[in-house]
């Protein structure tokens, strides 16, 4: 992992990447949610909203945001949900620019084979959603119940629901929209690996919102700047820890290729 990335600026990639993931993160929630409630009805996916709204701290107005972004979802149209794609394709040209910093492969068309090889991710995104916001039912649920086994109960319920849910489209980026295909015992390994530390940071998260801070303090006042930069620093943190993650799954993959070609390493 230190080769590679000699030479390479991990945090500036991971700034062009958090760019990238700015313009798209909002439409792909408001698609997720349309999709989830053509899936399984929009009164399902509103009940289930109040149980992940429940579990949210209300210190920086979160279960608000979580409710206005799921009505807005809700009542998206065939014509909305067309041109949120555009936005959302962006993330898999991002995606794959970032990755292929690590990588001495040439590519071509870089920013078209992004955005087509992650747009497939879009229709699966209500077989990730739904599962999450049943997961979000049980903590809240588990939350109205005393006890400390409870609270390891909603902890646990939250950790591996994410954990498993992000599985899915880290490992399709790492396999299919970055250009380094990596082998599956390698790509399993390292986007299970990358999916616990992603989920770990989003618990970490959800505990920053629990702060009495006042976001708006460094730019006189203006919270919705504030919340807008912290937002963009958490998930600039976020894609630290997948870069990484990606870093670990490509070492592996080349140390395990050695030992397949020399079983003595």
């Amino acid at each position: 992992m230190r080769r590679r990335l000699q030479g390479r600026d991990l945090a500036l990639i991971g700034a062009g990447l958090t760019f990238y993931a700015g313009i798209a993160v909002v439409p792909l929630l408001l698609v997720a949610v349309r999709l989830t409630g053509w899936l399984v009805g929009t009164d399902e996916v509103s009940r289930l909203t109040d149980g992940l709204t429940a579990i949210l701290p209300e210190q920086l107005g979160a279960p608000g945001v979580v409710r206005d972004l799921v009505d807005a979802g809700l009542g998206m149209d065939v014509v909305g949900l067309l041109l949120a794609l555009l936005p959302i394709s962006l993330y898999g040209e991002g995606l794959r620019r970032a990755l292929l910093r690590f990588s001495r492969r040439e590519d071509t068309l870089t920013g078209w084979r992004g955005r087509l090889l992650g747009m497939p991710l879009v229709l699966v995104t209500p077989l990730l959603l739904y599962p999450l916001l049943l997961a979000a039912d049980g903590m809240a649920t588990l939350d109205a119940e005393p006890g400390a086994g409870a609270a390891l109960g909603q902890f646990a319920l939250g950790y591996y629901s994410v954990l498993f849910v992000l599985t899915v489209p880290l490992a399709w980026g790492f396999r299919v929209v970055a250009a380094g295909r990596p082998g599956w015992p390698a790509l399993v390994s390292g986007a299970l690996f990358t999916a616990a530390c992603l989920s770990g940071f989003l618990q970490g998260f959800v505990l920053f919102l629990a702060l009495p801070l006042d976001l708006g303090a460094p730019f006189a006042g203006l919270t919705a700047v504030g919340a807008a930069v912290a937002v963009a620093l958490w998930l600039f943190l976020l894609h630290l820890v997948m870069l990484g993650g990606w870093l670990l799954t490509q070492a592996l993959d080349a140390r395990l290729s050695r030992g397949r070609r020399d079983p003595g390493v």
